[in-house]
């Protein structure tokens, strides 16, 4: 993966727009593949949320063995694949690791990480105040690991756990 700096921009309105295009052609390109449809997640799916400016796909699959074939499908199409977190996903970015416009995530529909994501996402566009919070941790981070994104997305996940843990207690109180 590329260690290129981590830049964090402004939310751009045209993000939904370039999520549903790409959508539509995975919806084409994959349909034996599909199960639990194909989501927009990661900050990019947020509006008003700053963010890296690479939209961040999940597409429900009925399980990673099932879906090994994707990837030469999928590498074929202007993906490349790389075996990041390879026990929980396939995980592509797309057009190259060096430039990158969309990252897509083979995940199983209904696993942990499927509700997870979903979770978190759903979160943040319902409080915006936590979403403004996640922001600036962003920010910060960016600058403090401008050249390791691993470092970057390690030190976020306190917060997202955080987040994660709040939104499973006030599932529980209603």
């Amino acid at each position: 993966m590329s260690e290129d700096a981590i830049i964090i921009s402004d939310y751009n309105p045209e993000w939904p727009a370039m999520f549903a295009a790409e959508k539509a052609f995975l919806a084409k390109l994959l349909p034996q593949f599909v199960t639990g449809g194909i989501e927009h997640v990661g900050s990019t799916s947020v509006p008003g949320l700053a963010a890296k400016p690479v939209i961040d796909i999940m597409l429900g699959v009925k399980s990673l063995a099932d879906s090994r074939d994707a990837i030469a499908i999928l590498s074929a199409n202007g993906y490349c694949y790389y075996p990041y977190k390879s026990e929980v996903m396939h995980w592509f970015c797309k057009p190259m690791p060096e430039i990158r416009t969309h990252h897509l995530h083979l995940v199983p529909f209904n696993s942990p990480l499927w509700l997870e994501r979903l979770a978190f996402r759903d979160h943040l566009r319902k409080h915006p105040e936590d979403a403004a919070e996640y922001s600036e941790l962003k920010k910060k981070l960016a600058r403090e690991y401008k050249h390791d994104r691993e470092l970057y997305t390690q030190k976020k996940w306190p917060f997202i756990q955080a987040l994660l843990t709040k939104t499973k207690e006030g599932s529980h109180a209603k």
